[in-house]
């Protein structure tokens, strides 16, 4: 074989096709075969620990996060300042620790739920109002479950299927490949399904019309482009209209779930009364809807506010974005009130 001049292209090898980047795919493979090993090993080792002994490595995780590493810790101060400026600063300094520590168990669990049984789901996850998930399912409509990062929220997702609840939700992948693989392999197991996070529109429908659970989000910030602004804790966050079209266009009713962290590794999923899908599409409609939605997860998290993860720049997206339509830059109770 004969090398070209000027560059490291060998003869017999596809054009465009180098040996540099040849071993960078092959190193891309063992990399990625290597993280699954090293995942799927950490997770084996920690799930063979006491419950109790798991949850307090999560804990003392928790706090290098918050206190060593200062994970996103600035803008968790902030959010926690203008949010809830009835708190002392002893007081949000308290939410932050306990959020960290949340944070710290969540992982913890997550690596353990490979392997997690039946009885520990039955022994470890109870339920408050779970009628009105009956009742909505009876409709024949399918269900719209809103919900938010409280608690361990991904055990939310992941064991409903396990309680006869067959769920799709919406989710975006990791960008390491090999633990997006180890994600979603232990979740699967449960049943769970899964539709991207783009153009996944029709697949959540036709999962509501064979009468399935779609599992919305909702307090995660959005380009402007792919969202509109209500108010969240008294501030503009620019938020997914995609529920509350979801809802009118398919008569879906919409069910605020969340997941509670309780003493002793336990967990409590709290149902709320439905609400109705929309009348119709108009903006000022999906508008006031998008804001309904969001102020019920802001009731939620003023009432636990040590399980919400202030660290998420939910504000991030703001009016002054440039190219932005005027129209967007409406404050949605001014649009409201125009609109009455």
């Amino acid at each position: 074989m004969q090398a070209s001049a000027g560059c490291n292209t060998v003869s017999g090898v596809a054009p465009g096709l180098t040996v540099a980047s040849i071993l960078n795919n092959v190193w891309t493979v063992l990399e990625y075969s290597m993280l699954i090993l090293i995942v799927r090993g950490i997770s084996r080792i920690i799930s063979a620990l006491p419950l109790a002994a798991a949850l307090a490595l999560g804990r003392r995780l928790g706090w290098i996060f918050g206190y060593v590493i200062r994970y996103h810790r600035r803008d968790a101060i902030e959010a926690l300042r203008f949010s809830l400026p009835e708190k002392t600063v002893t007081e949000r300094r308290q939410i932050l620790k306990r959020m960290y520590l949340n944070l710290g168990m969540t992982l913890i669990e997550e690596l353990r739920m490979s392997r997690v049984s039946d009885q520990y789901l039955r022994d470890h996850i109870s339920w408050e109002n779970e009628s009105y998930a009956h009742d909505v399912l009876k409709e024949g409509k399918g269900v719209l479950v809103l919900s938010a990062h409280m608690g361990n929220w991904d055990l939310l997702c992941s064991i409903a299927p396990h309680f006869n609840y067959p769920v799709t939700i919406i989710t975006k992948n990791i960008k390491n490949k090999g633990i997006n693989e180890f994600w979603m392999e232990s979740r699967r197991r449960f049943g769970l399904k899964f539709v991207p996070a783009h153009n996944s529109y029709r697949q959540c429908l036709a999962a509501l019309r064979k009468n399935e659970i779609v599992g919305f989000i909702l307090d995660q910030n959005m380009i402007w482009q792919e969202g509109i602004f209500v108010e969240f804790f008294g501030k503009l966050a620019c938020t997914t209209p995609g529920l509350a079209f979801m809802a009118a266009q398919s008569g879906a009713s919409v069910l605020p779930v969340f997941m509670l962290r309780q003493p002793n590794g336990r967990h409590l999923v709290k149902a709320f009364p439905p609400i109705p899908p929309p009348p119709d599409r108009k903006p000022e409609t999906i508008r006031a809807y998008t804001q309904l939605y969001t102020k019920t997860i802001e009731d939620m998290v003023r009432q636990y506010p040590d399980q919400w993860i202030w660290i998420h720049r939910r504000w991030h997206t703001t009016t002054s974005e440039p190219d932005m339509p005027e129209s967007m830059k409406i404050p949605p109770r001014a649009e409201t009130q125009q609109s009455a």
